[in-house]
């Protein structure tokens, strides 16, 4: 049995999706069982990660896992997943860990997270992605108000990838050899400016969109409101001080999966009925 973490996010039911469709036994650990929609063959049991003692019931005869880090008590998780005789853990972190700085507090979270599941003394594998494609859907509010997207990083390239991808290399590292103590780093095929995203979305959704780049003040001003001040400084340090470059191309998804990784236009097009809705 392979638990999900994250079952209904955009990387979790992905990766539920896959594993299903390699015929493998599923189990989605979710908050509240009763709101969530997965396939038929998927057993949902429920569980809070920030509650580790929380998740015995769904550990129950899992003998992988597929865990998103980042949880306040990842130390604490890993002990239970450890105890529960989970014989592999596939972590999903970010690749700003790789050369990044410690006293940044986003990379600090991811290495943390890492640190902990090193050592849980359970086989682990990490994947280290690229930002995703599914972000751009923070922009659907703009998007249902008028034809200009706002936001700010207008010259940051970012080789975004579908969460679809990570999760198809998630469901290799948990059904096949060859990928214990391994450490992925995942992209997409290209890298993207805002500009660049918001011309696709106006191409597939015949408007005329027009992307209008925020200010610092404007965009800390806008992100203050939702984000915790220190992670907020964390993001303007990886973007607006270059701290972080996430527009590196690698060939990861396609060596381990056996197939280019999509573009930004296809999974516009495969989640074109949320962008218009």
């Amino acid at each position: 049995m392979i638990l999900v973490t994250g079952a209904t996010g955009n990387v979790g039911r992905e990766v539920v999706a896959a594993l299903a469709a390699r015929g493998a036994p599923v189990r989605a650990v979710v908050r509240d069982p009763a709101l969530a929609t997965l396939p038929d063959a998927v057993e949902v049991v429920g569980g809070d990660l920030e509650l580790p003692e929380s998740l015995t019931p769904a550990l129950k005869g899992a003998s992988a896992v597929f865990l998103l880090g980042g949880w306040s008590d990842m130390p604490g998780l890993l002990r239970q997943i450890a105890r529960a005789g989970v014989e592999h853990v596939v972590l999903l972190t970010s690749r700003c860990v790789i050369g990044g700085r410690a006293d940044n507090p986003v990379t600090r979270t991811w290495l943390d997270s890492e640190a902990a599941v090193r050592d849980s003394g359970v086989a682990w594998t990490l994947l280290h992605p690229s930002g995703y494609q599914s972000n751009v859907l923070r922009w659907l509010p703009q998007l249902r108000e008028g034809d200009v997207v706002r936001a700010p990083w207008a010259d940051v390239p970012i080789a975004a990838i579908d969460p679809a991808d990570i999760a198809a290399v998630a469901a290799t590292a948990l059904t096949e050899s060859g990928h214990r103590g391994a450490s992925h780093e995942l992209s997409g095929p290209q890298p993207l400016k805002p500009a660049d995203q918001v011309a696709t979305l106006g191409e597939l959704l015949g408007r005329s969109l027009r992307y209008e780049p925020q200010s610092d003040e404007q965009a800390r001003a806008e992100m203050a409101a939702s984000t915790p001040a220190p992670y907020l400084e964390a993001f303007f340090r990886f973007y607006s001080d270059g701290e972080f470059d996430d527009s590196r191309v690698v060939d990861t998804v396609e060596r381990i999966t056996g197939r280019a990784p999509r573009r930004f236009e296809q999974w516009a097009q495969a989640h074109a009925a949320a962008l218009r809705g």
